[in-house]
């Protein structure tokens, strides 16, 4: 079972309904294209048509299993006195004198460029179920950081 914020379970049932009724039929009406085009034991568009069309298949696959054991969190049971799940955390990297501001989200709604990171990274993992004013070290391929929490909030 993952956990996961409304937004993100919307966006891959979203994902996952477009893939379905989208490119589905585009992935099966290439590999009929490339299927009338002759001989298929030397026809490498028939190949290639196919190998995509088995790719999407394993995409849908793996959209659905992480459905099938999602469960949607709701912010208003989230608790905002240390660091959870769903989470928006102002930390102080003290390593490198500088500000940082990460929400918390599950591995499939990672958003760097969004500030959204993996409640699996490292820098979560060290931060989760700490309080403001906590001082944890935590190992990342760059070395060691040491990171205060400035403030949580949802």
């Amino acid at each position: 079972m993952e956990f996961m914020s409304q937004e993100g379970y919307d966006e891959l049932v979203a994902e996952l309904n477009h893939m379905i009724k989208v490119e589905l039929p585009k992935a099966i009406d290439a590999v009929s294209e490339a299927r009338d085009k002759g001989d298929l034991s030397e026809n490498f568009e028939y190949r290639a048509a196919k190998r995509e069309h088995s790719r999407l298949l394993g995409r849908i696959r793996f959209k659905q299993n992480v459905l099938a054991h999602a469960r949607v969190l709701e912010a208003d049971r989230v608790n905002a006195d240390s660091v959870q799940l769903l989470c928006k955390v102002e930390i102080t990297d003290l390593t490198h004198d500088r500000k940082l501001c990460y929400t918390l989200a599950s591995p499939h709604e990672a958003n760097l460029r969004e500030g959204k990171i993996s409640i699996k990274s490292p820098i979560a993992q060290a931060l989760l179920n700490r309080r403001v004013g906590d001082v944890v070290n935590v190992k990342v391929p760059a070395g060691i950081l040491q990171l205060r929490i400035e403030s949580i909030s949802l």
